[in-house]
């Protein structure tokens, strides 16, 4: 796991709400070997025969390289499968911002090195409302600045922080 205080980057929107787990790494990829990012968001991404769709955000030019994103409402629900912040890693994202993201996947991506941070719905709408623009996560001060200065605070329980801030994870913190 990497330590950060902050990530700052371009914001992809998701303008999806209650995406669970499944769609973000179907379970028929559990035996595929390598990279989790081939399985991110696969039904949505891809057509049947593999080739992107288009109008899917991460199918857009527009959002290449971007490392934070903005999802719907009850992002993660469903079940609990650590493969689906693997996979949003993997893909090159560092962080997910909603308003509202299920407890299991939010323990299993902080758990993994990566940040789930929950907004406000008046936060969270200026930033669906912004698509690409450059986001900064301040995990020292739990601060989202977007925009022109605006800026947001989040909630984080204090030992996910400490881990996230260290580079550790629960075990590598207690050793």
């Amino acid at each position: 796991m990497i330590a950060k205080s902050s990530i700052t980057g371009r914001a992809m929107p998701l303008f999806l709400d209650d995406v669970d787990t499944d769609a973000l790494y179907p379970a028929r990829f559990y035996t595929l070997p390598g990279g989790f990012d081939q399985a991110l968001f696969a039904d949505w991404r891809c057509q049947a025969d593999g080739t992107p769709k288009p109008g899917f955000p991460t199918n857009d030019p527009r959002y290449d390289k971007a490392n934070i994103l903005i999802a719907g409402r009850n992002f993660g629900c469903g079940s609990s499968r650590e493969h689906a912040p693997w996979a949003l890693s993997d893909f090159g994202f560092r962080a997910v911002i909603s308003s509202d993201i299920a407890d299991i996947f939010k323990s299993n991506a902080q758990k993994n090195g990566f940040l789930p941070v929950e907004v406000n719905e008046e936060t969270h709408k200026k930033l669906l409302a912004s698509p690409g623009a450059e986001v900064t996560i301040d995990l020292e001060n739990c601060e989202v600045t977007f925009g022109d200065g605006e800026k947001g605070s989040f909630p984080i329980e204090a030992f996910a922080r400490r881990c996230l801030l260290d580079g550790v994870d629960p075990l590598g913190h207690l050793l």
